[in-house]
């Protein structure tokens, strides 16, 4: 008994050393594995700094850019005096006004058109309560597409409106600065604080007025009369007064 506790003694330094030295066999390990555990993995090679870009070549000496003369305009206030952008705004509003008005007795009568075809559901029978449903809503359906198309085309007018008194504006304020030798012009509200002769908001409200004084607008297509039902006669002209 004391020769075999002895003899496992003994043999375990020389098994453990084994394990941990390199390419020694070990029992249950592939030879292969033991030998790549004693290898070192192999560290990258150190790299030294970046070399910098190198710098590019100096350009040829330019012509240099005129002394800064600097000239202040107040766009919402040449808006607020043009006789143009007033005409413009107030006839949009009249017509929106109008297409809000016309929207609302459309309403009204298709709420009226509804309440009767329920007052009248028990004396009509199924087709013509479906003909009747059907009939609303398509008349509910164009009306709504009609005015869409109408509210549509009222936005494009204001925005082709405003664009023709944006180009003019832009037309007077180049003559008003080259009639100064201005030649940066800066809006006010990028301005903190400027002496008046920088300011050229009123001569060029003056002269944008005398450009262009109104807007050529087309008529209102709403203001003219309903087209008259199929087979309707026209209404007889009125007879010449005697006096």
């Amino acid at each position: 008994m004391n020769r075999l506790v002895l003899a496992a003694l003994l043999a375990f330094p020389i098994m453990a050393s084994a394990q941990n030295q390199p390419g020694w066999f070990v029992p249950g390990q592939p030879q292969g594995q033991a030998q790549q555990q004693g290898q070192r993995p192999a560290q990258p090679a150190p790299q030294g700094p970046a070399q910098p870009a190198p710098a590019p070549a100096q350009l040829p000496p330019g012509t240099p850019p005129p002394t800064a003369v600097i000239g202040v305009v107040d766009v919402p206030e040449i808006q607020r005096v043009s006789t143009a952008f007033s005409q413009v705004r107030q006839e949009i509003e009249r017509r929106r006004a109008k297409l809000n008005e016309d929207v609302q007795n459309e309403q009204q009568r298709w709420r009226d058109e509804q309440q009767r075809l329920g007052n009248e559901r028990g004396a009509l029978s199924p087709d013509q309560l479906r003909t009747r449903e059907r009939a609303l809503q398509d008349q509910i359906t164009d009306g709504q597409r009609i005015f869409r198309d109408r509210a549509r085309d009222l936005e494009q007018l204001a925005q082709q409106a405003l664009r023709e008194i944006e180009q003019a504006l832009a037309i007077v304020i180049r003559q008003v600065a080259a009639s100064r030798n201005i030649n940066i012009v800066l809006p006010r509200p990028l301005v903190i604080f400027n002496e008046p002769p920088f300011d050229m908001t009123e001569e060029v409200a003056v002269q944008l007025n005398r450009m262009i004084s109104s807007v050529n607008l087309p008529p209102d297509p709403s203001a003219a009369p309903p087209p008259r039902p199929a087979g309707t006669p026209a209404p007889a002209p009125a007879a010449p007064r005697r006096n």
